[in-house]
């Protein structure tokens, strides 16, 4: 009832009538769920339909430029965490001489409206991106890559309505181009890990951001069962990926290679892949293919069920895995194509996450019939034979490759990808007239 609150205050119906199904009719049986809807919910749905709601509206919120609390830092981070303004760690108070500093390195102007955010409808604006690289700890000269993940966030195409969806997935953020090395990314050892603090405070950001903006709020609108932390920026080297020639991540979403540009996508899970082993492309990829693999299950809802074709998993190879696998000749369009080919699954386990296994389509779920009626590419039936493997994505494109960490190491990563419930979306980073920044 409390997330069916935030929802409706969010939507600019703050009285919208709301009726109670009591328990989690997942877990009722037929006769449990009618007795409960019988006994208490069509009550409140008459009662609602009867009654005059009232015309109660959501208080107001401060203006942009106004000082909200003044007092000490111990003060300030108290009442912030009162407010739910934090991430539950210290944030440094975002003043205004701070975030005028932040302003510094943007042409664009303060009050400029970059989108309008759901669940809360807030107008997502610089002031406010520049507010909270403040306060999650970024330097000034972080500024544009913030704007441009906000540019990011509130595209359609990649669903920020979604983040506090209920599986509890995480947004990656990948960086590309020249700024990686002019703002201090690590892309070597330790990749993914805190640390550092342009990977680590950008990662940060973005969770404030969708908390203090967009809404979703611990106790509100984010209802994910098991809630993972936000992800630190992954960087791409950009040497390695010149030297044998694959384009960046950014640059399969429309984006030159080597340019300066952000890309996000949202994961349900991820898992390392550890001491992969080979001296060429035929040894080193059956192993990625099968980690590919395992780490897909309910997401294949996103292959087909819930969606058809917006499964896009991640794989992190690096350097010197991606070194060895382009040595043996392969691009990495036939890397993608080596894996759409390998990475299956037996089409009765498919058909079991599809639908034994899911409560997205109740009962069996024949892929044969899907193909039959035109949901699905004729590759998921080419015989009747329940133990054919089938790919898990739609497109070899789908399966999605970045290459960072440290350069003498064999292993790779993994993600599960959460289909268009944060689908992937890349956005340039333009640069302030006055950049280079002063170090």
């Amino acid at each position: 009832m409390s997330l069916a609150k935030a929802a409706s205050r969010g939507m600019g119906m703050p009285t919208l009538g709301l009726a109670l199904i009591p328990g989690h009719p997942d877990v009722q049986s037929e006769e449990e769920l009618r007795r409960n809807i019988l006994s208490v919910t069509c009550d409140q749905v008459i009662a609602h339909l009867t009654t005059a709601q009232g015309d109660s509206q959501a208080g107001a919120e401060p203006r942009a430029d106004e000082v909200v609390f003044e007092g000490t830092l111990d003060e300030v981070n108290a009442y912030f965490y009162e407010h739910l303004w934090t991430d539950g760690l210290p944030v440094i108070p975002p003043t205004r001489e701070r975030v005028e500093k932040f302003l510094a390195f943007t042409d664009r102007q303060a009050n400029e409206v970059i989108g309008v955010m759901l669940p809360e409808n807030r107008a997502a604006t610089v002031w406010s991106i520049a507010v909270n690289g403040v306060m999650a700890g970024c330097r000034p000269q972080y500024m544009p890559v913030l704007v441009a993940l906000i540019e990011a966030m509130v595209d359609p195409g990649y669903g920020v309505e979604h983040s506090g969806n209920s599986p509890g997935a995480e947004t990656q953020i990948v960086i590309n181009g020249e700024i990686i090395k002019t703002l201090g990314f690590n892309y070597e050892q330790g990749a993914m890990r805190d640390g550092y603090q342009a990977n680590t405070s950008i990662g940060r950001f973005w969770r404030l951001y969708l908390s203090n903006v967009a809404g979703f709020v611990r106790r509100g609108n984010d209802k994910a069962t098991f809630g993972g932390t936000w992800r630190v920026v992954l960087a791409e080297n950009q040497d390695v990926l010149t030297e044998i020639g694959w384009p960046s991540i950014c640059a399969e979403f429309g984006i030159p290679s080597g340019d300066n540009a952000v890309w996000i996508s949202r994961f349900t899970g991820g898992k390392v892949v550890t001491s992969v082993y080979g001296k060429s492309a035929q040894e080193c990829l059956p192993y990625l293919a099968d980690a590919i693999k395992n780490i897909s299950g309910w997401e294949l809802n996103f292959t087909l069920g819930l969606s058809v074709g917006t499964y896009k998993p991640l794989l992190v190879m690096s350097p010197i895995i991606a070194r060895t696998i382009a040595k043996s000749g392969l691009s990495k369009a036939d890397v993608q194509a080596y894996l759409y080919q390998h990475a299956r699954i037996p089409a009765a386990l498919f058909e079991k996450y599809l639908g034994e296994f899911s409560n997205i389509t109740p009962g069996r779920v024949s892929l044969a019939e899907l193909v039959a009626q035109g949901k699905a590419p004729a590759e998921f039936a080419l015989s009747d034979d329940p133990q054919r493997l089938v790919p898990i994505v739609i497109r070899p494109q789908d399966i999605m490759i970045a290459v960072s960490g440290d350069p003498l190491r064999t292993n790779c990563y993994v993600m599960a990808h959460n289909g268009f419930l944060g689908y992937p979306t890349a956005k340039p980073i333009v640069l302030p007239q006055s950049w280079p920044p002063v170090q």
